[in-house]
């Protein structure tokens, strides 16, 4: 048999480039009795291990199974489903709530959705979801400069669709800073367009009692304004949520295609992120707890010459310029105790490799002693390079 080139050369030669560059990304899992301090997950109230999520979690489990059985259309949608965005939209002031699989899908269902036949302008510094969904819109895009509402307000009113929409991250995801929402949402009031804003990263750290950037804004209630949300991160459960007026909810049930062809949340998930919002609810003064201990990461980062934001968030990066620096600052924190994010190329900007340390409502002053070790010994080392 006469064979033709090989299929898989360009997947070991790309894999090569990779490692070279310090590109490469591996899988490293983690047991269950992990002895490093964590500060690379999203969990930013120190819910995911809280005994209550995980007792409702367990009930739902053995109420309704271990899988939702189908889509939403399908068998998906239980009182479970209901009952969470019933409690979301309540929780943070929306109309409306609808529930997904993950945050990523909804993303991609709410872009591609309202998008449709319409402008898309969304910020350079969104999210790869973000990104996915505006590619996979088929509608024309306008990516403007970073928190640049003079060049959002001048791409809807150039415009030659009738329809557009703004799309952006209220908390960016590496670099920490906020969106100007109040002032995008006046620019898009203005040209008749929604506003579409990704609240993964404030859900239950801005706002009064963690209700979010766009509740914080005095945005809420306002039905130009659609939100998507992660039950992952603040909730520490697993899945997503679109929020907005009835006729967002309605128009994705019906062409959200991430949506309708997806297996629903399980309910051991929804149950959770209930249980979480009861928390929230319950206790408003956990987000203030991670916001102050942000402002004690960057503080200490600052202290020992190292380069950071002052967050508004939970999110404190430390930039260190190249991949290889990141990467070998990581390590040191890992030998030093301490789990780190390491973002590199294309997660950012070529030259603005970093750690991501992300705060947690329950880090404690032993904690910090910790965490102060292992960034003194990653200033250390960037003398010596």
């Amino acid at each position: 048999m006469t064979h033709g080139p090989d299929p898989l050369a360009r997947f070991r030669a790309a894999a090569v480039a990779r490692e070279a560059a310090g590109l490469r990304r591996v899988l490293r899992p983690r047991a269950c009795d992990d002895s490093l301090l964590d500060l690379a997950s999203n969990d930013y109230l120190g819910l995911s291990g809280d005994r209550r999520l995980a007792e409702a979690a367990s009930a739902a489990a053995f109420a309704w199974g271990t899988g939702s059985t189908g889509s939403r259309l399908v068998t998906g949608s239980t009182a479970l489903h209901a009952r969470l965005e019933e409690r979301l939209a309540a929780f943070t002031g929306a109309r409306g709530a609808l529930v997904f699989s993950s945050g990523y899908l909804a993303n991609l269902a709410a872009v591609t959705a309202l998008g449709r036949d319409a402008l898309v302008v969304s910020d350079a510094g969104n999210h790869a979801s973000i990104v996915d969904a505006c590619r996979l819109s088929r509608s024309p895009v306008t990516v403007t400069p970073h928190r640049d509402v003079t060049a959002v307000e001048k791409a809807l009113a150039d415009r030659e669709t009738e329809h557009a929409i703004v799309v952006t991250d209220a908390l960016f995801s590496v670099d920490g800073d906020l969106a100007p929402l109040a002032d995008l949402h006046a620019a898009a009031v203005r040209q008749g367009a929604l506003l579409v804003v990704d609240e993964a990263h404030s859900l239950g750290v801005l706002g009064s009692g963690g209700r979010g950037a766009v509740h914080a804004a005095g945005l809420a209630g306002e039905p130009t304004v659609v939100r998507t949300v992660t039950l992952s991160k603040s909730l520490g459960s697993q899945g997503g949520a679109v929020l907005g007026a009835p006729e967002v909810i309605e128009t994705l049930i019906n062409t959200g295609r991430s949506f309708i062809f997806d297996t629903a949340l399980a309910p051991g998930s929804v149950a959770a992120a209930l249980a979480a919002v009861d928390i929230l609810h319950n206790q408003p003064e956990l987000p203030g707890y991670v916001l102050t201990r942000a402002k004690e990461l960057a503080a200490l980062a600052r202290d020992l010459g190292l380069e950071t934001n002052d967050p508004a968030g939970a999110v404190v990066p430390i930039v260190l310029g190249q991949p290889e620096t990141a990467l070998r600052a990581a390590v040191i924190c890992a030998e030093h105790g301490v789990r780190v994010g390491c973002f590199r190329p294309p997660s950012v900007p070529v030259g603005r490799s970093c750690l991501r340390l992300t705060a947690r409502a329950n880090l404690s002053s032993d904690d910090l002693a910790v965490i102060r070790g292992a960034l003194t010994a990653v200033a250390e080392m960037k003398v010596t390079m």
